[in-house]
C-alpha cells in the first residue's frame, strides 16, 4: 500500500478509537517497553501525544524514563525542523497550531546527544519503514542524529507486509512497540 493510502487508513482506525481506548492501548505499550534492553541511556527523546490525532499517550513512558533518573527531550517545531529541548519540572509547554505541546523555552539539547528517539508514526511495515504525517519532520532530525541511535515508533496496530514509495531519505525503525508484542527491525 502507498503512502497516502495508509496514512487514511489509519488516520481513519485512530478516529473510531475512543481517548479511554488510547490510554489504555498507550499503558499495554508502556508495558511491553519494559520488555526491551533500552533503559540504561542517558538522554531519551519522545514525542508529547497530539490528543485531536489519537497519538498514543506517551505520559506512562516519561515515567518510566523519569523514574531511571534519565534525560527527557522533546521537540519543538520551528520552520521545517524540529529544535530539541530538556523537559525539566520547569518546563512551561504550549499547544502549537496545530495542537502539538511543544515547550515554551528551555534547554536546547542537539540531536548528536541523543541515545534513543520514540518516534511518532501512523502505520509501519515488516521491514521498519515508518508512516508519518508526510512532513518529513522526523527524517531530516533522525538524518542529524549519531548513527547508533535507537529509533522506537510506539504504534496501536501490528505492522503492514509492505510500504510504497519508500525513499532514500526515509529512516527504518529499530523497534516497534505496539499492545501486544515489540517488533524488531534488523537493518542493512
Amino acid at each position: 500500500m502507498d503512502k497516502s493510502s495508509l496514512r487514511q487508513k489509519y488516520k481513519a482506525l485512530r478516529r473510531d478509537m475512543s481517548l479511554d481506548q488510547i490510554d489504555e492501548l498507550s499503558l499495554q505499550i508502556a508495558n511491553q517497553s519494559l520488555k526491551l534492553d533500552i533503559w540504561n541511556f542517558e538522554f531519551y527523546h519522545i514525542f508529547l501525544a497530539i490528543e485531536n490525532q489519537r497519538e498514543i499517550n506517551t505520559e506512562y513512558i516519561l515515567q518510566i524514563i523519569f523514574g531511571k533518573d534519565a534525560n527527557v527531550v522533546i521537540p519543538k517545531m520551528k520552520g521545517k525542523d524540529l529544535q530539541h529541548y530538556l523537559l525539566t519540572d520547569t518546563t512551561k509547554l504550549k499547544l502549537n497550531q496545530w495542537k502539538i505541546p511543544e515547550p515554551v523555552n528551555g534547554i536546547k539539547i542537539d540531536p548528536e546527544q541523543l541515545d534513543l528517539v520514540f518516534v511518532p508514526l501512523l502505520g509501519y511495515d515488516t521491514l521498519g519503514n515508518r508512516v508519518g504525517y508526510g512532513k518529513g519532520f522526523y527524517d531530516r532530525f533522525l538524518s542529524r542524529c549519531k548513527k547508533d541511535v535507537i529509533k522506537v515508533g510506539l504504534s496501536s496496530f501490528p505492522p503492514e507486509e509492505g510500504v510504497l514509495g519508500v525513499e532514500d531519505f526515509d529512516i527504518a525503525l529499530d523497534y516497534c512497540i505496539t499492545p501486544k508484542t515489540v517488533y524488531t527491525f534488523s537493518q542493512g
